[in-house]
């Protein structure tokens, strides 16, 4: 376990706007509100109040009714097809039983509502004679040219954590008792890719923003001074906010390091760089909290946040994922695969796959990392095995007869090219860094053991067999995807190693060891960069071009690709010891 005085890691990072203000609860909401209304030169001014998926509708509804008094009230809801037809819409997408995978959705938000109820709807909203109010996801299909346009948006995270509670249905769904693990599958195969799709234009033009991932306390500011936010967000270095879950074969080291509830069982993942499902913390005056999907600085300033080739190579997708994975104190990963590039795109609509690898950010004595197979290994041998080992529950997988077992150590580096068998085994701390097509990782075994719900953890043996690279030996492994450490240069105070990854990979990663000043530039690429070693180092623009940024050992940082130059030096306890970054980018 890391030795440190006390906790310093940052849960809850912010971006400050200042010069904007912003409106807690309801009845500051509602006055807002009735405020803009009453400069609205229409008699019978039209109220839209957007809805992401998850968001709940009838509360908004409800409260904004009792505060704004309109002649009507909608539902978007209510010019939805029936739920049947719906189901019927998005079933291609679903994978038929899988209860893990489907297929990218293609659909678009006006092919979930019945033209003739939007028909109906918007004659109602033309006859209302007074205020009209229309809240849901779609609401802007019913009154496009809306007075007052209110988006109300939701992080993936908290949508997450709605489904678990059984708070939440699927876009057009009534499905609030279906499994979670199935309502987060409807909803990263169809409800957020039609979601996002309509929330662009909609983030360009709206007069507020409302952030319901806090039910008892709603915050509204005005569409601009959040687009102000996300300018911010483009233009420096910045982090998300991070979020932690329990796993199967989850740790203890995260506790102590990142300051988390002693009394949980454990933890085995902490989510700090999955823009599409973390969050945007945006400091309006004495408000410290306003939350938005950190997604939305993507769909924003992609060009700004990207870079202009890698925005062209990818599109609005952030391509890099950082994430930890703790099994101090807890148990092996499960052994696993990822599919090949042609494999993911063909199978499950994905432009690419995604490849990885494991950066020891600590290790127990007994740490090891299992990667490739053995040489000499009999194909039809593994895979025997694995399918008797799912068939009859008495026999376990041999996986040291199969794979190789390397030992592992601090700030060891494992490279995970896509068709790899792997596992991270216990007493190991994981900063993994891969692309970000982040749930297609296809089990091949995972140690007899039940998931978090009690149930067997569902095995993808029919697709892993499909891209196992039986070829990658223990002497091909060794060689191309163990501690590839190669020396780039050294200066003053620093010294710069390449550490992966490996050449069928498209990200670079890079390790900076410090005791000084390093001079870094993004030359126009996305940066991301976590310190992995040294308790505090500050993040400074030789220009004066953004506020000097302070991280902390374990956190990760996104450095747009506008930002250009910029300085990473020790900071606070650890100025005058050697610290170290690991930062990654798009070759």
């Amino acid at each position: 376990m890391p030795v440190l005085t006390a906790s310093n890691y940052d849960k809850r990072p912010r971006i400050d706007v200042p010069g904007h203000a912003c409106q807690v609860g309801w009845k500051a909401i509602g006055r807002e509100l009735d405020g803009k209304l009453a400069n609205c030169n229409s008699r019978g001014p039209v109220v839209v109040v957007e809805c992401y998926p998850g968001v709940d509708e009838l509360e908004v509804a409800d409260q904004l009714a009792m505060l704004l008094k309109p002649a009507l009230t909608l539902l978007a809801a209510s010019a939805l097809k029936k739920p049947e037809e719906i189901d019927a819409l998005v079933e291609p997408f679903l994978g038929g039983d899988d209860p893990v995978f489907g297929f990218l959705s293609d659909l678009t938000l006006p092919q979930f509502f019945d033209a003739g109820r939007l028909d109906a709807l918007q004659q109602r909203v033309r006859s209302a004679g007074g205020i009209a109010l229309i809240v849901g996801c779609g609401a802007s299909l019913i009154a496009p040219d809306a007075d007052l346009v209110v988006y109300a948006d939701l992080a993936r995270w908290e949508a997450q954590l709605r489904f678990r509670r059984n708070e939440s249905s699927n876009l057009g769904a009534q499905n609030p008792k279906q499994a979670a693990s199935l309502q987060y599958k409807r909803a990263f195969f169809v409800d957020w890719r039609v979601a996002d799709r309509f929330k662009l234009p909609l983030l360009e033009r709206c007069d507020y923003v409302l952030d319901t991932n806090t039910a008892a306390t709603p915050k509204l500011a005005a569409g601009g001074a959040v687009r102000e936010g996300l300018r911010r967000a483009a233009a420096r270095p910045f982090r998300v906010v991070p979020f932690f879950d329990p796993a199967p074969w989850g740790g203890q080291w995260m506790k102590e390091t990142c300051d988390l509830d002693r009394s949980a069982k454990n933890y085995g993942w902490c989510f700090d760089c999955v823009p599409e499902e973390n969050s945007l913390l945006l400091g309006f005056g004495e408000v410290k909290d306003f939350e938005i999907p950190s997604i939305n600085v993507v769909f924003r300033h992609p060009e700004e946040l990207l870079g202009g080739k890698i925005h062209a190579r990818f599109g609005a997708e952030f391509p890099i994922r950082f994430d930890l994975l703790d099994t101090m104190g807890g148990g092996n990963l499960s052994l696993q695969v990822h599919p090949l590039n042609e494999y993911i795109r063909d199978k499950f609509g994905m432009p690419y796959t995604q490849d990885e690898s494991y950066y020891m950010l600590d290790a127990g004595p007994e740490a090891r990392v299992y990667l490739g197979f053995k040489t000499g290994v009999d194909p039809e041998a593994v895979i025997r095995d694995l399918k008797a080992s799912q068939t009859d529950p008495s026999k376990q997988f041999p996986a040291d007869d199969h794979a190789n077992r390397f030992p592992a150590k601090k700030h060891d580096h494992f490279l995970i090219p896509a068709g790899t068998i792997h596992c991270s085994g216990s007493e190991s701390m994981v900063l993994e860094i891969s692309a970000t097509p982040y749930i297609f990782t296809f089990k091949l075994w995972d140690w007899a053991r039940l998931g978090l719900d009690g149930k067997p953890r569902h095995i993808h043996l029919d697709h892993g067999k499909e891209v196992l690279q039986f070829d990658r030996d223990t002497e091909w492994t060794k060689r191309n995807l163990v501690n590839r450490i190669e020396p780039i240069a050294s200066g003053d105070g620093w010294t710069e190693e390449r550490t992966g990854l490996h050449e069928s990979e498209f990200i670079e990663t890079r390790r900076h060891w410090f005791t000084g000043t390093v001079e870094h530039d993004t030359e126009g690429n996305l940066n991301v960069v976590n310190l992995v070693e040294g308790r505090e180092a500050i993040v400074e623009s030789p220009t004066g071009a953004f506020e000097p940024f302070v991280v902390h050992y374990a956190e990760t940082f996104i450095v747009p690709a506008a930002v250009g130059g910029y300085t990473i030096r020790p900071h606070g306890e650890s100025v005058g010891q050697c610290c170290g970054t690991l930062k990654a980018f798009v070759r």
